[in-house]
């Protein structure tokens, strides 16, 4: 982790990359949430407003569940989209690794400058410059520093998109990551205008019938174990088909499942093509689930943390839970 010195410099660093420079692309990680759509949109709209050139990439395009955010400028899913444009500057958000944002802009990593600004443990500075800050709760958080810096007011489309950050990465302020600078930055959203009466109902109330039905299949499912302090769930391709839904669908249940009582780390399992599947895992309390998902090859944070493994659903779940156990120190046999 970076000190505060070396913090503001790297931050003054990127100020003055994007004060002297011109077209950005900005891109962040497949299947984006709402910390990774937020800061994308929430940067794009600061260098807008300095008169900027900014083409946005996500492999995953936006989620349905986001398509009321004003992104500030045109979102590509595929390079080719954008052949009269040539960035002189990329810039990655919320990645824990170059493989994150997809092979695309892995591959526009070797031949185009680079910022990587990010607040995930473990992230390996795959970029030109690297801002990596894992005491921040968002990479929406450290967007909105970009902006004190820069000059540039929280008002408008930019604090809806910041605040929809923050939001996402803090389950909606409740996390333990909820530090005073959040609450800072937050107060100067809505001092800039922001309204929540607005805000609220765009968030919530998007919800299809066939996601809610989703829901009600896989609450179905979640299984607790190990004297109640571990919760699971296994999400199989075809519960999405039976549904009509997708995997972004899913989003946000394992936090729920968090609200069992006595859970202390919820687990959730998806097919993640041909003998492979992902996991998320979250925490409540001191249980580091960063280190399970170190473990497996993938990252995050004490209570938040993913990874991807090369096994089918079924053996993925059992070697995660095994995982689990070891590390809340339970008896590995005592399902």
């Amino acid at each position: 982790m970076l000190d505060s010195t070396t913090t503001s410099q790297v931050i003054k660093q990127i100020v003055d990359i994007l004060r002297n420079e011109n077209d950005f692309l900005i891109a962040s990680h497949y299947n984006p949430d709402g910390d990774a759509i937020g800061s994308m949109a929430g940067l794009s709209h600061i260098l807008r407003r300095m008169g900027k050139q900014v083409v946005l990439y996500n492999e995953s395009g936006v989620p349905d569940q986001f398509n009321w955010i004003d992104m500030g400028a045109q979102l590509v899913t595929c390079l080719a989209d954008i052949d009269s444009f040539a960035p002189q500057r990329l810039i990655v958000l919320d990645c824990g690794d170059d493989r994150r944002p997809g092979h695309e802009i892995r591959s526009l990593l070797n031949s185009v400058p680079s910022i990587n600004i990010d607040h995930h443990l473990g992230n390996p500075e795959f970029a030109t410059v690297n801002w990596v800050s894992p005491g921040c709760a968002a990479t929406g958080e450290m967007v909105a520093l970009i902006a004190r810096e820069l000059g540039v007011d929280l008002t408008g489309a930019t604090g809806e998109a910041l605040y929809l950050a923050l939001v996402s990465d803090t389950g909606s302020f409740s996390f333990a990551n909820t530090t005073a600078q959040v609450m800072e930055i937050t107060a100067d959203i809505l001092r800039c205008g922001l309204d929540l009466g607005d805000f609220g109902p765009k968030m919530n109330n998007n919800w299809s019938l066939n996601r809610m039905q989703l829901w009600g299949k896989l609450m179905g499912t979640v299984k607790v174990s190990h004297q109640g302090r571990i919760a699971m769930l296994g999400i199989p391709d075809a519960v999405l088909e039976d549904t009509g839904t997708t995997i972004a669908d899913a989003e946000g249940i394992i936090n729920y499942m968090r609200r069992i009582r006595g859970v202390q780390v919820a687990v959730t399992v998806r097919e993640y093509g041909l003998g492979r599947a992902k996991a998320s895992l979250r925490s409540n309390g001191n249980a580091d689930v960063q280190q399970v998902a170190a473990a497996f090859g993938g990252g995050g944070h004490r209570n938040a943390a993913g990874a991807e493994v090369d096994m089918p659903l079924k053996k993925a779940m059992q070697e995660i839970l095994l995982s689990v156990a070891r590390n809340l120190g339970l008896d590995a046999e005592d399902a």
